[in-house]
């Protein structure tokens, strides 16, 4: 009796380790982007922002990156893409992403130098397709409380390879296209986009 006691008690005390061990961060994917001007790629992180990269995801597998261009590229600050073609007409979306900015922020991604984050309207809850690569450190992108001038953009990953690419967008000649300001002269295109081995 004492024996089968004393396996009891050893079951319950495994078990009891197993149900406190954390469960494993879900895999950060990563995303080759391939541009006229070189080739990126951007690691992206489920767990801070798990609704955002999922949207990203989507629309990666669809093609939907495939022929849009960087069309607002300001230096010092940040390129954005992902939504037009070369004729500056946007493509057509599903249903806007949830702003995951406040838990994004609270996991530690914010919109430093490299990082990618959701580009929206003022509306908090309005990004689609379109992102923006910060090219410096935007304080100001931040999440700072739950306002809607208060909740900043959701960054959702970051460049890890290709930052150079980045960089030699972020110089181009821009000017007005279409009633936008700081459209390149010469288009920055997404060849494609493809989803590598999640790490």
């Amino acid at each position: 009796m004492k024996a089968i006691a004393r396996c009891i008690a050893l079951f319950a005390l495994a078990w009891s380790l197993i149900a406190q061990t954390p469960a494993p961060a879900p895999a950060k994917p990563r995303v080759r982007l391939t541009t006229n001007y070189g080739v990126m790629v951007l690691e992206l992180e489920p767990s801070a922002a798990p609704r955002t990269v999922e949207n990203f995801l989507r629309y990666v597998k669809k093609g939907h990156y495939a022929g849009t261009i960087f069309h607002r590229v300001i230096p010092g600050f940040m390129i954005q893409g992902g939504g037009m073609t070369e004729e500056m007409n946007e493509k057509a979306t599903a249903a806007p992403v949830k702003n995951e900015a406040p838990q994004s922020f609270r996991a530690g991604l914010k919109n430093a130098k490299g990082t990618v984050a959701m580009a929206r309207t003022t509306d908090p809850d309005s990004a689609t397709a379109q992102f923006f690569i910060n090219t410096a450190d935007n304080v100001s992108l931040d999440f700072k409380n739950e306002s809607a001038d208060g909740i900043g953009y959701c960054a959702f990953g970051r460049v890890i390879e290709g930052m150079d690419a980045v960089l030699k967008i972020e110089q181009v000649k821009t000017g007005w296209k279409k009633g936008q300001a700081n459209v390149p002269e010469y288009p920055v295109k997404i060849k494609s986009a493809e989803v590598l081995d999640a790490q």
